[in-house]
């Protein structure tokens, strides 16, 4: 199925949290919060879909994107430094332990960007090339507290993003956002290791894709960051549904709600003019749009293994 003649559902306005660069949504089955970064705000935000209650926290360098922790923290990717945050409470600011160090020699020259946990445990992210190198400076790595930092065997990437497993863990889905495509590949969790890289999907109309999450059914949903959309692909890779979002740039998306049964898509207005802006002053919300109950599954979460 694709498009065809009929308008997708359009997403409505859940959060009008208006981030610069909203990011790396996930929904906390145990909380019942939605949690995104503002990563040029320097921000992490939480929302409890059922009180409406939000919250923001100042992080001391752009948040790239985070992780659930097994024992209720978050793990949380700056820009130069992977940190855990204790478990986040309102009105209290975030006790934050380092863990390592990102890329130390490339200085400024990289950030983190896109990621999440591998179905075992282990944070699986990269790093943004801030410099338009070629070729590009970011690289893909693996992190746990027992093997530290370890790169994965992808190529040299220049904006990493659409970081995701299948329910089984055992591929891994990434792209870089300069490229019209969508990549797999074979993943093995305990050795850090990929094999077999191929071509999941090409974007439509050469649309950049950016952040991603896999559903229940092992279905992936991609928000296209100049698509005004998000769309998802079944496990063969061909489209079967697409969610219009009416305001700012699709970045991230998630499938949370107490029964699993909400699309949440974060959005920017870093490249929007002040036209745009007035036109659609909600750009940079969380939109959300229901889904049939059981559509998604937990985070997995890093230390699980």
């Amino acid at each position: 199925m694709s498009r065809g003649d009929r308008a997708p559902p359009v997403a409505s306005l859940a959060v009008d949290s208006r981030c610069r660069l909203g990011e790396g949504i996930l929904w906390d089955d145990r909380r019942q919060w939605l949690f995104w970064t503002d990563i040029l705000g320097h921000r992490l935000w939480a929302y409890a879909p059922r009180t409406g209650a939000t919250h923001a926290w100042e992080v001391p360098e752009p948040l790239g994107c985070l992780a659930l922790c097994e024992d209720g923290g978050l793990l949380l990717a700056l820009a130069k430094s992977l940190r855990v945050a204790s478990p986040p409470c309102a009105g209290a600011p975030l006790a934050l332990q380092r863990l390592a160090d990102l890329e130390p020699g490339l200085g400024a020259a990289t950030r983190s960007n896109d990621g999440r946990c591998d179905r075992h445990g282990n944070f699986v992210f990269g790093t943004k090339d801030e410099t338009g190198a070629t070729p590009p400076l970011g690289r893909v790595y693996q992190f746990s507290r027992q093997h530290g930092l370890r790169p994965l065997a992808l190529p040299p990437v220049a904006i990493p993003n659409s970081i995701c497993f299948s329910p089984d863990g055992l591929t891994l889905y990434y792209c870089d956002s300069t490229q019209p495509r969508l990549w797999r590949c074979d993943y093995d969790p305990d050795a850090a290791a990929i094999a077999n890289p191929r071509v999941f999907a090409e974007t439509e109309g050469g649309q950049a894709p950016d952040g991603s999450t896999v559903d229940a059914k092992g279905g992936l949903w991609n928000a296209r960051w100049d698509g005004a959309c998000v769309v998802r692909h079944a496990p063969d890779g061909r489209v079967d549904r697409v969610v219009a979002i009416p305001a700012g740039m699709p970045s991230c998306c998630a499938i949370g709600g107490a029964d699993f049964d909400t699309l949440y898509v974060t959005t920017a207005r870093e490249d929007m003019d002040a036209d745009a802006l007035a036109r659609t002053p909600t750009a940079g919300g969380v939109f959300a749009l229901p889904l049939p109950p059981g559509s998604g599954r937990a985070e997995a979460r890093f230390g699980a293994a």
